[in-house]
């Protein structure tokens, strides 16, 4: 499953430039201003799950965040970013791994997630990834979890999706996390496509 994943990841990001996949943002947005919600500052350890060739890495290292760590299947994705960024890249950590395999090494203030948990339909895979969740937060520290709600589309890039709300994510977490902030999130693709996203940010408490 694992190589499937890797597969397509990699030819979308070698076929596509990317201002031209539909998640596109040139202004990663509720993303800043979620971060500012749970009180991340510069000294925050902060880890982009399935990142891609995501934005939000330039805005935060313009921003003065100096422990940032971008994880995402793809080298050819995180290739983009790495050129994007030239020499200010070396202030990242850069890790290409299947978050449902990956075993994080460090603790993270913040885990944030827009747009790679709802690919994981499957009850394995989503268990494997609230376990490298676990594994990752400090307690005390924030999810910042992103999906389509359950209005919005039923698939994208061609696969199948997991649409979720508050209420489904936190009861796949399970104990040890509460609430801190829910919203609808309407983002326009770069064809002027309007889909509905719901962002949830849960408190690591035990």
């Amino acid at each position: 499953m694992a190589d499937g994943r890797i597969s397509h990841w990699q030819d979308v990001y070698s076929a596509k430039s990317e201002d031209e996949v539909s998640w596109f943002q040139a202004s990663p947005e509720p993303s800043l201003t979620l971060l500012h919600l749970v009180g991340a500052n510069s000294n925050s350890a902060i880890v982009d799950i399935g990142a891609g060739a995501s934005r939000l890495v330039d805005h935060l290292l313009a921003s003065g965040y100096t422990h940032l760590s971008v994880l995402d299947i793809s080298p050819a994705a995180l290739s983009i970013a790495r050129r994007r960024l030239g020499k200010k890249a070396g202030a990242v950590e850069w890790i290409v791994a299947d978050v449902t395999q990956w075993r994080p090494l460090v603790p993270y203030d913040v885990w944030h997630d827009r747009a790679t948990f709802h690919f994981l339909i499957g009850e394995a895979d989503q268990r494997a990834y609230v376990e490298r969740l676990r594994d990752a937060l400090r307690v005390g520290g924030h999810a910042i979890i992103g999906t389509f709600a359950p209005d919005g589309p039923l698939k994208c890039s061609g696969l199948p999706v997991a649409r979720h709300d508050a209420s489904s994510i936190g009861a796949l977490l399970g104990d040890g996390f509460h609430i801190v902030d829910t919203r609808n999130h309407d983002h326009i693709t770069p064809k002027g496509a309007a889909q509905r996203f719901q962002f949830s940010t849960f408190e690591r408490n035990a």
